[in-house]
């Protein structure tokens, strides 16, 4: 596979993450040009897609965190946290929209700062943050789309 000093992230990564921010970006700008009676369905599938990445990157640090060195003080603590992000997920889903799509926004950003704390403690490949801000920046910013959405029209 890709180095893990490297600095670029390999191409097929790229290409696929950023296809990965389709369902992010189709369905929060969906909810300002969609008719009325489909904006709710839009919305449980931005939600249903939004838990469904949390599980995702959960599972990748839970994958760092075991492919680590056993002496690695660090690893334990991904270990645990790796699990944070679906249950994030798994509780939004669980929880009024007015208050699930804030939860995501916020998971997501919290999240890249997880990927960031990886890199620096050498349990994730030097380019992992190199992928991830742009794809944060857009789970993010569809979030902040989506929850605009619910406050103007609701």
């Amino acid at each position: 596979m890709h180095p893990f000093n490297a600095s670029r992230p390999p191409g097929l990564a790229v290409g696929l993450a950023m296809a990965g921010l389709v369902p992010f970006v189709t369905g929060a700008l969906g909810l300002w040009v969609i008719p009325e009676g489909w904006r709710v369905w839009v919305m449980e599938e931005l939600l249903a897609f939004a838990a469904v990445m949390l599980a995702f990157m959960g599972a990748i640090h839970w994958g760092l965190a075991m492919r680590a060195d056993e002496a690695s003080p660090d690893a334990p603590m991904q270990l645990g946290l790796s699990v944070i992000p679906p249950l994030l997920g798994w509780l939004a889903l669980s929880l009024p929209i007015d208050l699930a799509v804030p939860l995501f926004f916020c998971a997501f950003g919290a999240l890249y700062y997880a990927d960031i704390w990886a890199v620096r403690h050498g349990l994730a490949p030097a380019w992992y943050t190199t992928l991830r801000k742009p794809l944060s920046l857009v789970a993010v910013g569809s979030m902040a789309v989506a929850w605009g959405a619910t406050l103007v029209k609701s």
